[in-house]
């Protein structure tokens, strides 16, 4: 599987004496695969931009107000007091990307992180069609100054600022809601000091992410490549490569029938693509964020050479090794079972969630009272939160005969997402 195994002792982009960093210029093929990738990009950045302005029930599509504790989720508002809901939920969210991971690797990391989706659906694109291919790009970075590297250069970082600059209020606009949002943005500037320096912070944060770090963080910042360890074994579909049918590499000529050679004619386009700089014929590696662009690059050659595709493919090493087919592995049914179960708690549990949550409790240090007419009342306090998005009017009614309700504290009137205290005899 490779002539060496130094690749495990340093990551991708730093020099061998761990001085400087290694500049990657990851070259573009678009294939099958990568045509697909950009198909689901388009449409969670599209999902991505409008639901802060989408309206379900007079709240908005996603809102997590950290802030004032209020999170919306297509419509239905969730509360401080519904904060056991919101943490199952996230708990579910976890469980099905380690189920995921378990079974695909790390194809979140590849297909649905914003941050890939960013750095090259809009940012890394931004740079091809301004610098030119990786090869331009390079020898642009290795020239000396001159009038088209500034310009280039220049409109390129202006646009990242800009594109970093609305991120940074679609990100806002998630926490604190697309209307206070506009606020920030049509009001004066001294109305809403800690909001503009919080878009203008986030920018920074976003423009430094995409122009410096970039795969920086996937390998260095995020802790979910290294869970990888953790949660991938054999069975586990990932990107990889077959040496059973790669090796030994050698050229190949187009018409060549002679299998002396493996199928791999070691031409290291799948390296050339790697946005992380990494080389899969290696093996399982952590910086590896299955994107396919190795399986595309390795298929166009395979094409080329008149041999099968899939050379680089989505395999377990079971597979691999075995020349089988797929089989999971007994802990995708663990999983399975526990995030069923998990799901349909959380069912039961909305299903259960009422509009209006009530607490009635008897005040305290106080006992019954016997009454000139010969009635004996009780001391309660009441309060009521009201969990929808609309104004509601209530009353408390006695349900078993003979008892009679006399308020000292009385309201009638719930505001959406506020709440109300009563007392009462």
């Amino acid at each position: 599987m490779g002539e060496t195994i130094s690749f495990r002792d340093h990551i991708t982009t730093v020099t061998d004496d761990g001085k400087h960093r290694k500049w990657l210029y990851p070259k573009l093929i678009k294939g099958k695969l990568y045509r697909y990738r950009s198909y689901f990009s388009y449409a969670l950045l599209v999902l991505l931009f409008s639901a802060p302005f989408i309206k379900v029930n007079g709240e908005q599509l996603i809102l997590l107000n950290i802030l004032e504790r209020k999170f919306a989720f297509f419509g239905v508002t969730f509360s401080p007091q519904d904060f056991y809901l919101f943490v199952l939920g996230m708990l579910i969210f976890v469980v099905f990307v380690v189920l995921f991971t378990v079974v695909f690797g790390r194809v979140w990391c590849g297909w649905a992180c914003p941050q890939t989706i960013f750095m090259e659906m809009v940012f890394r694109r931004i740079e091809y069609w301004i610098e030119g291919d990786p090869v331009k790009q390079k020898k642009l970075d290795s020239s000396p100054l001159s009038f088209e590297k500034v310009w280039k250069k220049g409109t390129k970082h202006i646009l990242f600022i800009l594109i970093s600059f609305v991120i940074s209020n679609i990100f806002l606009s998630y926490i604190i809601g697309s209307t206070e949002l506009l606020k920030i943005v049509s009001e004066p500037v001294g109305s809403h000091l800690t909001g503009f320096i919080s878009i203008w912070l986030f920018t920074a944060v976003f423009y430094l992410v995409f122009s410096r770090m970039r795969e920086l963080v996937c390998i260095v910042a995020c802790p979910y490549g290294r869970l990888q360890g953790v949660l991938l074994d054999n069975k586990s579909m990932i990107v990889a490569y077959d040496y059973k049918r790669g090796e030994p590499r050698g050229k190949r000529r187009r018409i060549e029938t002679d299998k002396a050679t493996g199928d791999c004619i070691d031409c290291s386009l799948c390296v050339q693509v790697c946005p992380t700089g990494i080389d899969i014929r290696n093996g399982t590696q952590l910086e590896c964020i299955n994107c396919t662009l190795c399986i595309d690059a390795c298929d166009m050659v395979m094409k080329k050479i008149n041999r099968p595709e899939r050379l680089i493919g989505f395999k377990s090493e079971d597979q691999i090794a075995t020349g089988g087919i797929f089989k999971p592995g007994k802990r995708l049914y663990s999983y399975a079972a526990v995030l069923l179960v998990m799901i349909s708690v959380l069912v039961v549990l909305l299903v259960r969630r009422t509009d209006v949550e009530a607490t009635v409790l008897r005040a305290g240090g106080t006992l019954y009272q016997l009454r000139d007419d010969g009635t004996v009342s009780n001391l309660y306090n009441a309060e009521f939160v009201n969990k929808t998005n609309k104004d509601l009017q209530f009353e408390i009614r006695p349900l078993e005969k003979g008892v009679s309700i006399q308020y000292i504290q009385q309201e009638r009137k719930l505001k959406k997402g506020a709440g109300a205290k009563l007392t009462f005899l």
